[in-house]
């Protein structure tokens, strides 16, 4: 397989995705009453894949009382940011089918998003100092956006620690451009207000992440400028 195939959920094709091997970067986890795991998978053109795995790896909800894959409500939140203009992992395959035991396998192949890295790495890596206050200015102002623009949709990430921001920055000098981009949208879902996404999210970044007092405070001014209103208690 390689990474310009398809997203379809046919028989054939999921056996042969589900075949794939690769090393394990994260290790398969016993939750909800089954398991679920990442692999690194190299493709035929030499691009990476990443492969998350599961088996019995369900949620339940009203719509689905009798347990859906993960995979599958995770899918819907790559599509779905995707198409209000968030950047997130390509998807390649996705696919769900019951074993001879009745239990679920589930499989979500995404591409590799090259040269981006989790936010915290790039910290750790000079990339403040290496592209000095403007370009880091410029880097909170496309994260406020972004998130700004996902929770105007009205989807909430469930998940949001800044380990699942991850940011590129191209160009060089004052010239350099960030992007930034969200991953592990299996919590993802769709929220009655758009209020509601926002509070619960930046909240949960606020605990999950270490930007300074005055990195956070320019990080909620961008984004709530982009969000076109004023939230109480992000600070």
């Amino acid at each position: 397989m390689t990474a310009q195939a398809t997203l379809n959920t046919s028989n054939d094709d999921f056996g042969q995705f589900w075949q794939l091997q690769g090393d394990w970067v994260e290790a398969p986890n016993v939750r909800r009453g089954g398991e679920s795991g990442v692999q690194r998978v190299r493709a035929e053109d030499g691009g990476l894949l990443y492969v998350k795995r599961q088996i019995g790896h369900v949620y339940r909800s009203w719509l689905h009382p009798f347990g859906r894959p993960t995979v599958l409500r995770e899918r819907d939140a790559l599509e779905g940011l995707r198409r209000l203009g968030v950047r997130v992992p390509e998807i390649i395959y996705c696919g769900a089918e019951r074993d001879e035991r009745q239990q679920w396998r589930a499989l979500l192949v995404t591409a590799n998003l090259e040269g981006f890295e989790e936010i915290d790495h790039w910290y750790a890596g000079g990339g403040r100092e290496r592209y000095g206050e403007a370009v880091h200015e410029r880097l909170l102002q496309a994260i406020g956006e972004t998130l700004a623009r996902m929770h105007r949709g009205r989807w909430q990430h469930s998940c949001l620690y800044s380990k699942h921001v991850f940011v590129k920055v191209t160009g060089q000098g004052d010239q350099a451009q960030p992007q930034v981009a969200l991953l592990d949208l299996e919590k993802g879902r769709r929220r009655l207000t758009a209020r509601g996404a926002a509070l619960h999210d930046m909240k949960q970044l606020r605990r999950h992440s270490s930007f300074s007092v005055a990195d956070w405070d320019k990080l909620i001014y961008f984004y709530q400028t982009a969000f076109g209103s004023a939230l109480k208690g992000l600070g």
